[in-house]
């Protein structure tokens, strides 16, 4: 159908039965409201895992020799399978709640009645009304349309709007900048395009994740050490004297420690209860790794109006220039011939509310690229109203009294009559001044506590807005922000991406910005190097909120931002952002540190396994494990397990870094050598060698044990520096339960653990002490070459 054809508007709509009939033929856009995992997904992914595989034959093994003691870390899989799903359980009930709650509902004609409907029940051939700032949910054809322009950028990468006429097809995925219409659903479901970005955007994934990512990396690496240390720690425990029970029991203490069981586990519950925290404040979290996304931004651009300032408007005034009658009735009447109005319209409406109705010839509407709308009446002349500084020219002596009033940080739109036609090509043409119109906003009371939360972590804040410069530069001066004063009008700035890019990273406050150029100048800071996230409620935030790393929108705002956006803050809070950084903070900061202790294990491990295994590979008399599964077990509790949870949940406000891998390696590699060879040192000074009696070997591997269970809560008083009083109970907490372990009775029975020979004991503390020392040294030199300054306590 061309747009010169004739098109027939159905008055009312489907009617229930035909919806009904839809309905039953499956007709529906059957498109999950959220994509989030189901709950026997979510059981089977945190259940039927490698590693859960690795240690459930592991677990056999030690059953089928009848050490059912040596099983306790059997416990992990049942640990690892019950918290991962709770966790997951907990944060996928949070999201789909808030998901409801934020959802973008389209609005469709049924029985002559016009409602919202969630979208999964729009149905074929359903008639659903458009306007500025609303998401185009499934594909169809435009019955009719007032000067309606679509942007589908976000499908072609074409930045122009398109101006759509009855008959024209219209794609979902695509948003309304301007005007307003209806079109007939033609593809619903997972035919049309909105199906895969509705599913990609609201799905509850850990992918494209620095943190993530890095993680996988080391278990790649780590995997490729298994396989040798664990075939020579096999082949060494059942190639030697040891009954086939023994050497068993050997095999799998030297392989359990190698898997680094906890770190993904500590991982998922991390973000978990992050998401949870933040669904308590209202905080929808499309996308997870927004969470870790940002926490490392430096940069937040903020939009003035529904970020620093609250939607609604107030009319201060409007100050008549030429005496002439009729500005009352103008007013209303471009009020009244927008029918979805924005919040200027809403408030000169609410001012003057009497329709003169005067008869409509042509309606241009507000656009956020020309600043300005207007009507032609048939009988009454053409009126636009807009940016005094777009519309006036730089002479005018209307504008310079408009750009005073707008230097308070009021906004100021002109009333003008023009003699062409407003859709005329060359469009307003001379405008002739009638008033000005000045509208109050009113400054979000949490905005000046929430930037100076940003100065004092080091993140830039830039206000990005399509006002007028000197009343942007008003309302950021108002609230503190550094260098407000020198505002930037956007119309000025170079097109050369290198020169804007320059320009944007140099100025704090820009005015006048068109939706191209938001979106130009985030690229331009991305160049510069920084993390951008972009926050902002209106359509002509979309695109520069898609392009940044992280996109935060208001839960009041259009729906195409919402959809779009990474965060939306439900609660329509600025104040909100503040903990959603300090929330991907204490969850990067916090797995850092435990990722050292996991890491760290497996270095040790793995080196202890090759350095015991060489021995009898080369022809020396075959070394038996120094450790017992069970000894495996609680070294794992005391030093990394139990601390790790409690530190994985802490508060965290250091701003993440990139670097994950190579911070974490460096840390793990050199403890994790010096604790590997102070404990073969205090072994092999202990052990007999051939013809031991059972009572030596006892006490030569709890030599070794004190030596790595001293070493390790070490590592974890390093890793819980910078130390306050709840870190400080925790390590010595766990020192104390480690040492009750060697001297209470019962524990030594059920554990094999002998300390009885005093001269093993100062062995074990003499090889402690230089592992102790050479692991503070390894901290101190590290921290001086990455040009760190160690900290003991929190600064003030």
């Amino acid at each position: 159908m061309s747009a010169e054809q004739t098109v027939v508007v159905p008055e009312t709509g489907l009617s229930a039965a035909e919806v009904a009939q839809r309905v039953a033929d499956g007709q529906t856009n059957d498109v999950p409201t959220r994509a989030s995992r189901s709950v026997w997904d979510i059981v089977r992914a945190n259940v039927f895992t490698r590693i859960n595989a690795i240690f459930g034959v592991l677990f056999l093994i030690i059953m089928s020799t009848g050490y059912f003691l040596d099983g306790l870390f059997g416990g992990l899989i049942v640990a690892n399978s019950v918290i991962g799903v709770i966790q997951e359980v907990r944060a996928k009930r949070t999201l789909d709640r808030l998901a409801i709650v934020g959802q973008t509902k389209p609005r469709v004609l049924r029985d002559g009645v016009s409602k919202e409907v969630a979208p999964n029940e729009v149905v074929l051939d359903d008639v659903i009304e458009i306007g500025a700032g609303d998401q185009i949910v499934v594909d169809g054809e435009l019955l009719y349309g007032e000067a309606l322009e679509i942007d589908e950028s976000l499908l072609t990468g074409e930045s122009d709007p398109v101006v759509a006429g009855p008959g024209d097809p219209v794609l979902s995925g695509s948003f309304v900048v301007a005007g307003g219409g209806a079109y007939r659903a033609t593809k619903v479901g997972r035919e049309a395009y909105a199906a895969k970005l509705a599913e990609e955007a609201s799905k509850f994934t850990l992918v494209d994740s620095e943190l993530r990512n890095g993680i996988n990396k080391i278990l790649k690496f780590i995997t490729y050490l298994l396989v040798p240390a664990g075939a020579l720690s096999i082949y060494n425990q059942l190639s030697g004297d040891q009954a086939l029970p023994e050497a068993l029991r050997g095999m799998v203490a030297a392989l359990v420690p190698m898997v680094p069981e906890g770190l993904i586990l500590i991982t998922a519950i991390a973000f978990a209860v992050g998401v949870t925290r933040l669904g308590k404040r209202q905080c929808l979290v499309n996308e997870l790794p927004a969470i870790e996304g940002l926490a490392r931004v430096d940069v937040v651009c903020a939009d003035k109006t529904g970020t620093l300032t609250e939607n609604g408007m107030r009319l201060s005034e409007t100050r008549v220039l030429d005496g002439d009658e009729s500005v009352s009735f103008a007013l209303a009447a471009l009020a009244a011939a927008e029918p979805r109005p924005n919040a200027s319209l809403l408030a000169i409406a609410e001012a003057y509310p009497d329709d003169p109705g005067w008869e409509i010839s042509d309606v241009v509407p507000f656009s956020s690229a020309r600043k300005w709308s207007g009507v032609s009446f048939a009988d009454n002349g053409n009126w636009v109203l807009g940016a005094p500084d777009v519309l006036l020219a730089a002479d005018s002596a209307e504008r310079a009294v408009a750009e005073r009033i707008g230097s308070t940080g009021l906004r100021v739109l002109l009333l003008g009559r023009c003699a062409l036609p407003v859709s005329s090509p060359d469009g307003p043409g001379e405008v002739v001044s009638v008033a000005l119109v000045v509208l109050e906003q009113k400054v979000r009371p949490d905005a000046k506590s929430t930037l100076e939360y940003f100065a004092e972590q080091n993140v830039t804040v830039k206000v990005i807005s399509g006002d007028n410069a000197l009343s942007v530069s008003a309302v950021a001066g108002s609230l503190g922000l550094p260098n407000a004063g020198d505002a930037v009008d956007a119309r000025t700035l170079p097109t050369d991406p290198y020169r804007l890019a320059e320009t944007v990273a140099a100025g704090t406050v820009f005015g006048r910005v068109t939706p191209a150029q938001k979106r130009a100048m985030v690229g331009g800071l991305q160049s510069k190097g920084h993390t951008v996230a972009m926050t902002g409620d209106g359509v002509n935030d979309v695109l520069a909120l898609k392009d940044a790393d992280i996109g935060v929108a208001m839960g009041a705002g259009s729906p195409a931002t919402r959809a779009v956006a990474q965060i939306v803050l439900l609660d329509n809070k600025f104040a909100t952002l503040p903990h959603v950084v300090a929330e991907g903070r204490r969850v990067i900061g916090n797995i850092e540190r435990v990722a050292n202790l996991f890491l760290t294990k497996t270095v040790y491990s793995v080196l202890l396994a090759l350095m015991v295994g060489i021995p009898g590979l080369i022809g020396f008399d075959a070394l038996p494990y120094p450790f017992l599964p069970r000894h495996v077990t609680i070294t794992g509790w005391f030093t990394i397990g139990l601390p790790a949870f409690v530190l994985s949940l802490a508060p965290n406000n250091e701003r993440a870094r990139s670097g994950f891998v190579a911070r974490v390696m460096r840390m793990a590699i050199p403890a994790g050598v010096v604790i590997a060879v102070a404990c073969f040192v205090s072994y092999v000074l202990t052990y007999p060698g051939a013809g031991a009696s059972q009572t030596q070997i006892v006490q030569a591997g709890t030599t070794a044990l004190i030596t790595v269970i001293a070493l390790a809560l070490w590592v974890l008083a390093i890793v819980a520096r910078p130390y306050t009083w709840w870190k400080v109970t925790l390590v010595a907490v766990m020192a104390a339960a480690s040492a009750l372990m060697f001297v209470l009775p019962l524990t030594q029975r059920l554990f094999l653990l002998d300390p009885s020979n005093g001269a093993y004991t100062w062995i074990a503390v003499a090889c402690a002490g230089v592992g102790i020392v050479l692991i503070e040294a390894s901290w101190w030199i590290g921290a001086k070459l990455r040009g760190e300054k160690p900290a003991f306590l929190p600064e003030n």
